[in-house]
């Protein structure tokens, strides 16, 4: 007599994250995390994504254990300038005699940094002037949206371009810049995200319950808008960071003799030809990173976005 086959149950803290009745909602959000990290894990481009945004986060945070020369002092200009890859120097030596590896892995700070801030200052904006239009309508959508329309009517870096050259060079403005320009795109998924929850029946009982307007926006609007625009977000970090070396190679970004990989890939460009590593190197990091956080993107998508096929 053969029975039927034997499904193994999960145990101890599998069991515990997958149980279907969690006593708490920390164990709930912590089953709903797992469950997340499964499907995320099997995409193994999403992980490698994931890998390459933790090694820059890595390489930022120990720049001063992992490189091994100065990145703004160079060597002697008479023996060690233009110096092709080799043991002692990596990725070579530029102009200035100096290592391109340790310029590269400072350079990485640079980068961490512009992307941070600007993640930090414009998704806050996108969202406010999303979810505000989304749920008001009217009068208040058509205002927001015209200008949200204003800013999108132009290419990043050209609108980029023309708050640095009014605010002046450097690396501060630049990202106040991209900042500036890196907000609509959040601020439409935002409103259409906003636009399928306000007639929800669970607004309308929060409505009933005497919640005001701001209490409804914060409470429960912004965060169901939260994982799509964490997706956006995501992927644009290389439109971000493309944006910040286009600033630099202009000399409108981080300003000499700070390690930025836009800066030293136009200081490269005058030695393209003989020595090749000079520009090669800070564009094959840009390249690497900006794929990074693509595939990164294109993984957190297929796990948050709750519209995709399963």
């Amino acid at each position: 007599m053969t029975g039927a086959p034997l499904v193994q149950q999960p145990s101890g803290a599998r069991a515990w994250l997958l149980s279907p009745e969690p006593a708490s909602r920390w164990q709930a959000r912590l089953g709903r995390f797992y469950l997340g990290w499964r499907a995320f894990s099997k995409n193994p481009l999403a992980v490698l994504g994931l890998g390459v945004v933790l090694l820059l986060i890595l390489v930022a945070i120990f720049a001063d254990l992992i490189a091994p020369y100065s990145p703004i002092i160079g060597g002697n200009l008479r023996t060690e300038r233009l110096l092709p890859p080799s043991a002692a120097h990596w990725f070579g030596t530029d102009d200035l005699a100096r290592d391109i590896f340790s310029r590269v892995v400072y350079g990485s700070r640079t980068t961490l940094w512009v992307v941070m801030l600007v993640a930090i200052i414009a998704t806050p904006i996108g969202l406010a002037m999303g979810t505000v239009a989304g749920y008001l309508g009217g009068w208040v959508d058509t205002v927001l949206m015209r200008i949200t329309d204003i800013f999108l009517a132009f290419p990043r870096l050209i609108l980029a371009l023309a708050f640095v050259a009014a605010l002046g060079p450097g690396i501060d403005n630049a990202i106040i810049a991209i900042a500036i320009t890196s907000w609509p795109p959040y601020a439409r998924i935002a409103r259409a995200e906003t636009l399928t929850i306000r007639n929800s029946d669970f607004i309308a009982a929060v409505k009933l319950q005497g919640a005001s307007t701001p209490r409804i926006i914060l409470g429960h609007v912004v965060p169901l808008c939260l994982s799509s625009l964490i997706v956006r977000v995501t992927l644009d970090m290389a439109g971000i960071i493309l944006t910040a070396a286009g600033l630099g190679f202009l000399g409108l970004g981080a300003q000499p003799p700070m390690p930025e990989w836009g800066a030293m890939v136009a200081t490269g460009r005058n030695y393209l030809i003989d020595q090749w590593w000079v520009a090669a190197m800070p564009g094959a990091a840009i390249f690497v990173v900006s794929l990074g956080f693509n595939l990164l993107g294109d993984g957190l998508r297929d796990v948050l976005d709750p519209k995709a096929a399963k």
